[in-house]
C-alpha cells in the first residue's frame, strides 16, 4: 500500500534516539526492570495530542497517558489553574489545615456523577486507593465482609486491588497470598460466547450462576460490595449489556449490597457521556475515580451516597497527600473543559472514525478478529485467524511496538494480550487521528 504522507508525525531519529538511549542506559542502571515502558522514548514537551520527544521528534499520542489525559496534554487553563495555585500553598495536608478547592470539586463531583441522592467525596491519589477506600466504606456501611469483582476486571496493583484484578501476569503472578474474602463472578464477553448461543443467552446464564454462587462460595448477608468496570479496560474493552448490568444492580439492592462502579478508566467523557454509568442508566452506591479527573496530575476521588460516605468515623479514612489543592484545581478546570468544549460529546465522534476504519481492516485482514468501542474508547482483537479466533498475543505485541516506533504510542490490553485500544486525548484533532491510523493501518499492512 502506498506509505501515508505525515503532516504531524516528524522523525528525525530512529526511536529511540541518541538522547533517549543514553537515558535508557541510566534508567536500567537505577530503575527496576519491573515498571513496564510502552514508549521507548523520552518526552521533551507535549501539547493536546502531539508528544516531542527529547532528540526533536514529533509523535501522535493514541495512549494518553493510560486513559489520563481526555483533556490533553498541559490544557492552558489547566496549567494557568496550577501555577497560579503554586504561587499560594502547595499542600497544607485537608487533615491539618483546610482548603477551598477540596470542598468545591467535591461540590462538583456530587453534582455530576449519577444519581440524584444526597452524595458526599473525598480524594486521594491513585486509582488502587480509590478502590480500597470504597471497599472499607462499603465494610464500615454494612458490616459486612466480602467483596466481589468480576472475571477480566482489574482494579489496581496494590495487595487488596491486586486480589480484586483477575488477570494474572503480569498483575498477580508471584505476588500473593492475597487478599481474603474476595471472590470472582462470570463476565459476559461476547466475542468469545460458545457457538450458536445468543448474547441474551450468556446474559443470562451468568446471571443464573449468581445464585449457585450465593449457595457455594459466600452468602450474600456476607457480601458488602460487587465491583464492577461498567466497561473494562485492562481487560480488553469488554462492554456488557445494559440488562447484565441493571440485573446485577437489581440483584445487590435485592439482598442489600452495595454496587461500586470502577470509573477511574471510563470516567471523564471518554465514552461519550461523563461517566459509563450513564451509558447503563444505573445509579451505583459508589464511584471510584481517577486518570482523566485533572489532565494527569495525582487525584482521584469516591464518591457515594451520603449515608455511605458517611459511615467511617473521623479518621477512619483519608491520606497525608489526598486531594491535593493543585490537583483539585486541576480537575475543577478538566470539568469545566470537558463540559464547554463539547469534549464529551466529541468523543462519539472520535470513536466513529476509529471504528470505521478499524472494520475496514476488520474487513482486508484475516487478523483483525472483533472491532468494538463505546464512545472514544476503541479496540480490535488481533488473532490468528477470524474462524478459530485464537489469540494471536505475539503479533499483536509487534503491532504496538512497530507503531511506537513509526511516531504513533500505542497500547495493548486484554486478558490474552491480544487487544489493542485507543485512548487518544479527546482534543485530538481529525487530521491528527487519521494520521495515526494511517500509520496503524500501514504497519498492520507490512506485518500481515
Amino acid at each position: 500500500m502506498k506509505a501515508a504522507t505525515k503532516k504531524y508525525i516528524n522523525l528525525k531519529t530512529p526511536l529511540p534516539g541518541p538522547k533517549s538511549q543514553e537515558l535508557i542506559k541510566r534508567k536500567e542502571e537505577n530503575v527496576p526492570r519491573g515498571p513496564f515502558n510502552t514508549s521507548p522514548a523520552f518526552i521533551k514537551q507535549a501539547e493536546g495530542a502531539m508528544i516531542t520527544d527529547i532528540d526533536g521528534n514529533t509523535l501522535i499520542d493514541l495512549a494518553g497517558a493510560i486513559g489520563s489525559l481526555n483533556a490533553g496534554h498541559c490544557p492552558p487553563n489547566v496549567v494557568k489553574a496550577i501555577q497560579e495555585q503554586v504561587e499560594k500553598y502547595i499542600h497544607p495536608c485537608f487533615h491539618v489545615m483546610m482548603y477551598e478547592p477540596y470542598i468545591e470539586l467535591a461540590e462538583k463531583l456530587n453534582e455530576i456523577t449519577p444519581g440524584n441522592h444526597a452524595k458526599k467525596t473525598f480524594f486521594l491519589n491513585s486509582g488502587a486507593e480509590a478502590v480500597e477506600n470504597a471497599v472499607k466504606i462499603a465494610r464500615k456501611y454494612t458490616g459486612r465482609r466480602a467483596i466481589v469483582s468480576f472475571d477480566r476486571g482489574y482494579h489496581g496493583r496494590t495487595l487488596l486491588t491486586m486480589s480484586l484484578t483477575s488477570k494474572v501476569k503480569p498483575y498477580k503472578n508471584g505476588f500473593g497470598p492475597f487478599a481474603t474474602d474476595t471472590y470472582k463472578l462470570r463476565h459476559p464477553y461476547y466475542y468469545r460466547k460458545p457457538q450458536g448461543m445468543m448474547d441474551e443467552e450468556l446474559d443470562e446464564l451468568y446471571l443464573n450462576q449468581i445464585n449457585d454462587f450465593f449457595l457455594g462460595e459466600v452468602p450474600p448477608e456476607d457480601i458488602a460490595a460487587f465491583i464492577m468496570e461498567p466497561i473494562q479496560g485492562e481487560g480488553g474493552f469488554i462492554e456488557p449489556s445494559k440488562n447484565f448490568v441493571q440485573k446485577v444492580r437489581e440483584i445487590c439492592r435485592e439482598h442489600g449490597i452495595l454496587f461500586i462502579a470502577d470509573e477511574v478508566q471510563t470516567g471523564f467523557g471518554r465514552i461519550g457521556k461523563m461517566f459509563a454509568s450513564e451509558h447503563f442508566d444505573i445509579d451505583p452506591d459508589l464511584i471510584t475515580m481517577s486518570k482523566s479527573i485533572a489532565a494527569g496530575m495525582p487525584i482521584s476521588a469516591v464518591t457515594g451516597r451520603a449515608e455511605v460516605m458517611d459511615a467511617p468515623n473521623p479518621g477512619e479514612i483519608g491520606g497525608t497527600y489526598g486531594g491535593s489543592p493543585l490537583g483539585c484545581v486541576a480537575a475543577l478546570e478538566v470539568i469545566k473543559s470537558l463540559q464547554e468544549d463539547g469534549l464529551v460529546e466529541r468523543a462519539n465522534h472520535i470513536g466513529d472514525m476509529i471504528t470505521e476504519r478499524f472494520q475496514s481492516l476488520q474487513e482486508t485482514y484475516g487478523n483483525i478478529g472483533d472491532v468494538r468501542g463505546v464512545g472514544a474508547m476503541c479496540a480490535m482483537e488481533i488473532v490468528k485467524g477470524q474462524n478459530t479466533m485464537e489469540p494471536d498475543k505475539e503479533l499483536t505485541g509487534k503491532i504496538v511496538a512497530e507503531c511506537n516506533r513509526r511516531g504513533v504510542i500505542l497500547l495493548g490490553a486484554g486478558l490474552y494480550g491480544n487487544v489493542i485500544r485507543t485512548l487518544s486525548p479527546l482534543v485530538i484533532t481529525d487530521d491528527q487521528l487519521t494520521e495515526a491510523l494511517d500509520v496503524i493501518e500501514e504497519v498492520i499492512h507490512d506485518l500481515t
